[in-house]
């Protein structure tokens, strides 16, 4: 090999994620990977299988998925912490202007108080079993790409259904750890009653707001505290009163001691994607079209949003939740962008690949298998690059328009109704009106009219935009009835909106889908013109399909090369799966001259409150009791003050929102919630020097808890003795 090659192969080595466990490498370490980390030496202070064993109970067992994000028990009577963020949708279901849970925060002091948490349920991980051999030996001698995509997730689902039908009580997946490559079958509990026990003020859970959303040094009181419930025969069941608290297998000690700096620290939860093992062609298309079209489309749609809701109180809360998780996607996929530039990932990702083509050509059996890989890769992506403008408006289209998407789901539920036999189609309403109306419902929580028209306005208009090979069939029929497209345009909105009776809820739910023959009858503008984009997305799919199906394999060929060249298996991007990081509580620098302690007090959140942002309003009571120094047993003596949150070096992702943060002991000392701004770029690629998450300190939670919301019962539920 000559210098040059090893010059390659050491950068890649360098950025690859290896399975080099006795040195802190990156890494999200599925179950089936934790036996191969050595923990006792990086500091773990309790057996290893006291993390996770799957003969007996462990402290996996104490996880729960919750709404996307991750939850703990903490009690064993079903009390979960988790993120403020991760209720906020729930907090805001139960919120109206005269109950404003949302900004005033919630306390329930009896289990009687405690609110149901609508929308979420609690996910448990039973247990798992690889299952690679069966979903790719079904494809083994299938050479269709969009065929072989097909089988593939067509067995994954069979697995699955077999594995439910042997135990009714389970939920299973098959999840794909590695594209094209390895399945693993996962199978949970899901507990279908969760109520809402706590939530603080929003100005706590809260704190900092957009402006310090990604950001650090951080104050954010991001917690809350929820309880799962079950029948009185132990089984998941839906919410009633009757339901008594779950009590689970495991259930994590909490302790008010917090930790000191350069303390061993682990995390269990639930990371949702990563794309580290991909080629430069993906960066390249998700820095030059998702990150920016996204993004700059959200912040569009915020800026709408928060203008109409400043009409009324109803509103307003009516769309938090939608602004609120807009801004966090916008923030990150800006931080991302700027990641990829920052460290010429771009670049890093081609030197990569120049690696792998040269490794393949000096291989005579390498090349004979994979000789063409790296030029179908940019084949691929160049068609993939062509389409993007359109594909990505008709990936957004829906969610961006509410009245749309419930256009959609009458018209596919019309379609289906359509083609049953006559005698059958009554027996098909009955069965499914139930799931439509409360898909509906689900879409006009977050509906306002003004809104609506405004967002659609501006996808018509960047659809007009587009070059002649991605034009969009449905605006293209509108424009083309005048020579104004923005006139077109506006009438078009004028009119549909004008007319259509889907913008009255009430209606829609009591009138319209009141028999099988009024939703039948019904037709207006939105309707037509939805159906015109879904007849546009029909014919694109073989297409998008075959490229999906050639993309699968190529992936998996792509991984195969990296382990046979680097004589490495390394850990498979995350997947929603529960997984293990491990790292420091540790500062860094970010820039030059510059250093960030890995703590943050409550004197900063005084010191943010005093610049007049109004992000950094904060209760009055908070301001008192830190010039009484009424810390209580929650003061870290070396800060002379409460730590609100703090830094460690490991590595997650979204979905690790609300992971515990445990110690060397297994002991819960935080909750994970966001990462510094440079981390953004986590998902693509991670280093220590840059990648560093936040959590929200127990001794803050605790602290808060307890003398801002009087809520020692709680305190005293953990086991914590005052």
């Amino acid at each position: 090999m000559n210098k040059k090659s090893l010059l390659i192969t050491s950068l890649l080595i360098g950025a690859v994620s290896l399975v080099g466990y006795n040195v802190r490498e990156e890494g999200m370490f599925p179950l089936s990977e934790i036996h191969k980390v050595d923990l006792k030496k990086a500091g773990l202070k309790i057996d290893q299988n006291e993390v996770y064993n799957p003969n007996g109970i462990s402290l996996v067992d104490a996880l729960v998925n919750v709404g996307g994000c991750t939850g703990s028990f903490v009690s064993d009577e079903g009390l979960i912490i988790t993120n403020h963020h991760c209720a906020f949708s729930a907090v805001q279901l139960a919120s109206t202007p005269e109950n404003d849970y949302l900004n005033n925060g919630f306390v329930a002091r009896t289990r009687e108080q405690e609110i149901e948490a609508k929308g979420l349920t609690c996910r448990i991980t039973d247990s798992y079993e690889d299952v690679s051999d069966r979903v790719l030996g079904a494809v083994a001698n299938v050479d269709d790409p969009a065929a072989r995509l097909q089988m593939i997730n067509n067995q994954m689902k069979n697995i699955a259904a077999e594995a439910e039908q042997k135990d009714p009580s389970i939920k299973a997946e098959v999840s794909e750890m590695f594209i094209g490559k390895t399945y693993v079958l996962f199978r949970y509990k899901t507990i279908q009653d969760v109520r809402l026990v706590y939530v603080p003020n929003r100005q706590i859970g809260e704190f900092g707001g957009e402006t310090d959303n990604w950001v650090w040094p951080r104050h954010t009181g991001d917690y809350s505290f929820m309880r799962a419930y079950v029948g009185k025969d132990g089984k998941p069941a839906k919410y009633s009163k009757d339901n008594v608290p779950f009590k689970p297998k495991k259930s994590l000690k909490v302790n008010p001691n917090g930790t000191n700096e350069e303390d061993f620290v682990f995390i269990l939860g639930y990371p949702g994607r990563t794309f580290r093992h991909r080629p430069a062609q993906f960066i390249e298309y998700q820095a030059n079209y998702v990150l920016p079209y996204t993004s700059e489309l959200y912040d569009f749609q915020n800026s709408t949003m928060e203008n109409v809701g400043k009409k009324n109180k109803a509103t307003e809360i009516k769309l938090a939740t939608r602004i609120k998780r807009n801004a966090n996607v916008m923030k990150n996929y800006r931080g991302k962008i700027a990641g990829i530039k920052g460290i010429d990932l771009i670049a890093q990702k081609k030197q990569e690949d120049a690696a792998l083509a040269q490794f393949i050509n000096e291989n005579v059996d390498m090349k004979a298998q994979y000789g063409n890989l790296m030029e179908n890769i940019d084949r691929l992506y160049q068609l993939i690059n062509g389409d993007a403008n359109r594909d990505l408006w008709l990936s957004q289209i829906y969610n961006s328009t509410s009245l749309l998407n419930v256009a959609k789901n009458i018209n596919s539920f019309k379609a289906a109704l359509n083609q049953q036999p006559a005698a059958q189609k009554q027996l098909f309403f009955d069965n499914n009106i139930a799931r439509l109306k409360q898909s509906l419902n689900n879409i006009y929580e977050a509906y306002d009219v003004d809104v609506d028209r405004k967002i659609l306005k501006r996808m018509m208009m960047d659809a007009v935009a587009f070059t002649p090979s991605q034009r969009v069939a449905a605006i293209d029929k509108i424009t083309s009835r005048g020579s104004n497209n923005e006139a077109m345009v506006d009438d078009y909105i004028n009119d549909a909106y004008g007319l259509t009776k889907l913008k009255d809820q009430n209606y829609v739910l009591n009138t319209l889908l009141k028999s099988s023959k009024s939703i039948s009858d019904y037709n207006d503008g939105l309707l037509l013109f939805e159906n015109d984009i879904a007849r546009q997305i029909a014919e694109l799919k073989p297409e998008k399909d075959r490229r999906d199906g050639i993309l699968n394999k190529l992936m998996g060929d792509y991984v195969n090369v990296k382990e046979k060249f680097l004589k490495k298996n390394f850990v498979p991007d995350a997947n929603s799966t529960l997984r293990l990081t491990y790292g420091y509580v540790r500062g860094y620098s970010p820039v030059d001259a510059t250093y960030m302690s890995p703590y943050t007090t409550i004197k900063g959140i005084l010191e943010k409150g005093a610049t007049g942002n109004p992000d950094f309003g904060y209760p009055s009571i908070i301001k008192q009791l830190w010039a009484n120094k009424d810390f209580g047993m929650f003061a870290k003596k070396e800060l002379n003050d409460v730590p609100v949150a703090f830094l460690y070096n490991m590595d997650t992702t979204g979905g690790n929102s609300g992971s515990p943060i445990m110690n060397a002991n297994g002991e819960l000392i935080g909750v994970n919630f966001d990462r510094a701004y440079g981390a953004t770029i986590n998902d693509y690629a991670w280093n220590e020097s840059y990648s560093r998450s936040i959590g929200v300190d127990i001794r803050y939670v605790l602290w808060a808890a307890s003398k801002i919301d009087k809520a020692d019962f709680l305190l005293q539920e953990m086991g914590i003795k005052l």
